[in-house]
């Protein structure tokens, strides 16, 4: 079955076949109204920013019971039309005998970790291995979005096993990540799809792996900045984790009314505690990562990463939220190149923080520009805003810790500018601002420039 539908600039459903409306209704929208269905709304929204069709798989609620549907977003000048397909309905996964079966296949699957998830990619369970030589707390962590746990990276294709296993409902090996709340430390991921006993697909398991000078090693005496503490922190993040990715998920889940209508302005409220907990968790994230770049022995392996691509990735990260706040990102063109000597993780990391911040401090209707350059022997890609702009005395003290010029304005926890450049150093760069108050803000990210004629 497909159902087509439309929405126009303002995000009004203005026109939609049975199916779509029916679903629009199911979930408090009016006819004509406001897109009410989350999922669709943001694969609108991502469509319209990026001006270029998109693709997406979705579950949503349809009464007491969920379906999945693959939407099909295609901007235009006028907004976006929708193609719907799928519309299968999705049984409760069984419980009862199954759980023996579920326990010895995890039991099975035992090597240095293994690991369980929903449709979602919601981790349902670790193993207790993972505990002693990963240092997560396995019950810590349940209902967390494994890209929480662990940091993706790219094969040499620059492709991601695990999402093609997604689309295609197949085994995937080899995914490499990085463990975030420890330091980055390196792991191999591999996987196989889960169904339910009608069929469904119900998600992902596998196992995880280490390298083998990791296996079961006691903690390293590593000196630096956290000696004594190091464990602790690393146990008080999984902690604080776990317990606010609950949160999120079932804020969201009652702000989109997934088990039904809410009284009047409680949708509005679950929103405001969404909002707040993701705060929270940048928080967390951006203590891990103040955590790993103190230490006295913190360095990163480079290799050549090409920023122009880069800055294209990360500006589409960052898509949604640009669209929201109704901020334009001119990037980087495709087929522009800009090889440089670096890390591909923390380029991206550093990147999505400036750009991310340019949106944050953006006046509606402006743009956010994205400009890669090369100076002699330097790389250099600048991330340009037409914000307020940030008077010199204060140009120096943002990129200090828990530094923010007004503390007062929404924004970060005043950690990001200053984790950033630490990373931009220590892979041989830096990070510099050009700014004046009422101008805007230019941040310029530099690296050494890749020898001619390498490749990434």
């Amino acid at each position: 079955m497909k159902a087509q539908g439309r929405i126009d600039r303002l995000g009004c459903l203005i026109s939609a076949d049975p199916p779509l409306a029916k679903l629009q209704a199911g979930a408090g929208g009016l006819p004509g109204g406001k897109v009410a269905i989350p999922q669709i709304a943001s694969i609108a929204r991502l469509a319209r920013s990026l001006s270029a069709p998109v693709s997406r798989p979705v579950i949503v609620a349809d009464g007491p019971h969920s379906i999945e549907l693959m939407v099909d977003a295609h901007p235009d000048a006028d907004g976006v039309g929708l193609s719907i397909s799928g519309w299968d309905s999705i049984a409760p996964v069984p419980v009862g005998g199954s759980l023996a079966d579920r326990e010895h296949d995890f039991a099975r699957l035992e090597a240095d970790g293994a690991w369980e998830s929903d449709s979602n990619l919601r981790v349902l369970r670790l193993s207790d291995a993972v505990d002693g030589d990963l240092g997560i707390s396995p019950t810590a962590v349940r209902g967390v979005p494994l890209t929480k746990i662990f940091r993706l990276l790219p094969d040499d294709q620059g492709d991601l096993p695990i999402l093609s296993a997604l689309a295609n409902r197949i085994p995937f090996t080899d995914q490499a990540a990085e463990l975030i709340e420890s330091n980055a430390l390196p792991v191999r991921l591999s996987g196989e799809p889960v169904f339910d006993d009608s069929g469904r697909f119900a998600g992902l398991r596998g196992r995880i792996s280490l390298p083998s000078e990791k296996r079961s090693a006691p903690e390293p005496d590593i000196g630096g900045a956290y000696p004594a503490d190091d464990n602790f922190a690393r146990r008080l993040d999984a902690a604080l984790r776990g317990p606010i990715g609950r949160i999120i998920h079932n804020a969201d889940a009652a702000a989109a009314q997934v088990d039904g209508p809410v009284r009047r302005g409680y949708a509005g409220y679950a929103n405001d505690i969404a909002s707040a907990a993701r705060h929270l968790l940048g928080l967390v994230d951006d203590l891990s990562n103040l955590q790993a770049v103190e230490r006295s022995d913190f360095t990163i392996e480079t290799d050549i990463v090409d920023l122009a691509d880069i800055a294209r990735r990360a500006a589409g990260l960052l898509g949604v939220r640009a669209g929201d706040r109704k901020v334009r990102i001119d990037r980087p063109a495709e087929g522009e190149e800009l090889p440089a000597i670096g890390d591909f993780g923390r380029v991206l990391q550093i990147l999505v923080n400036l750009i991310g911040n340019a949106v944050r401090y953006s006046p509606e209707e402006s743009a956010v520009w994205v400009r890669s350059e090369i100076e002699g022997d330097t790389a250099v890609i600048i991330v340009a805003d037409q914000g307020k702009g940030i008077a010199l005395d204060d140009q120096q003290r943002i990129f200090e810790k828990f530094e923010r010029v007004d503390p007062s304005e929404p924004g970060g926890s005043g950690l990001g500018l200053y984790i950033s450049r630490r990373l931009a150093r220590a892979m041989g760069g830096d990070i510099t601002v050009d700014s004046a108050p009422g101008q805007g803000a230019r941040f310029i990210l530099t690296l050494r420039r890749a020898p001619e004629g390498a490749r990434t």
